[in-house]
């Protein structure tokens, strides 16, 4: 069991990927708007998803920005819940988030996806007004604080 479903057997992990241009000195950050589900097209997330049985965290947020965007990449620092070992999504559902700094590839929406924009840190505000999940509001909230501090 891996620490993010620590105490909660049943918790689903999902990884996502915080893209941005530069692991060090953080200036942009790549989104991809669904595509699929219905209930979730034309919303923006963070690219990434499911931990497969057997699968490390990490190893799994390679796997599907390989899958999804055709892309490798280096992880750095995780993007932490504050006070939470992840962050709470629908269900039983948590995610654990990277910022990731592309190594390879051009990406591109291969599945999961109609759209990935780059968008400026240093104006948050085109960032926080797409519609994002729901559940990634308060992610996007912490990466706007921790990037512009």
């Amino acid at each position: 069991m891996n620490s993010a479903s620590a105490g909660n057997t049943a918790a689903k992990l999902i990884v996502g990927a915080a893209i941005v241009d530069d692991l060090a000195a953080p200036s942009r950050i790549l989104v991809g708007r669904r595509s699929a589900p219905e209930a979730l097209a034309g919303m923006w997330e963070f690219p990434g998803g499911k931990v497969e049985p057997g699968e490390e965290a990490l190893a799994a947020l390679h796997r599907e920005l390989l899958e999804e965007l055709g892309i490798t990449v280096r992880a750095g620092a995780e993007l932490a819940a504050p006070g939470l070992p992840a962050w709470p999504l629908a269900g039983t559902a948590v995610m654990r988030v990277w910022f990731v700094q592309i190594e390879s590839g051009v990406p591109t929406a291969l599945e999961d996806h109609d759209e990935l924009r780059w968008l400026d840190l240093a104006d948050p505000e085109p960032l926080r007004a797409l519609p994002w999940i729901p559940a990634d509001g308060p992610i996007v909230a912490e990466l706007v604080r921790l990037t512009r501090g």
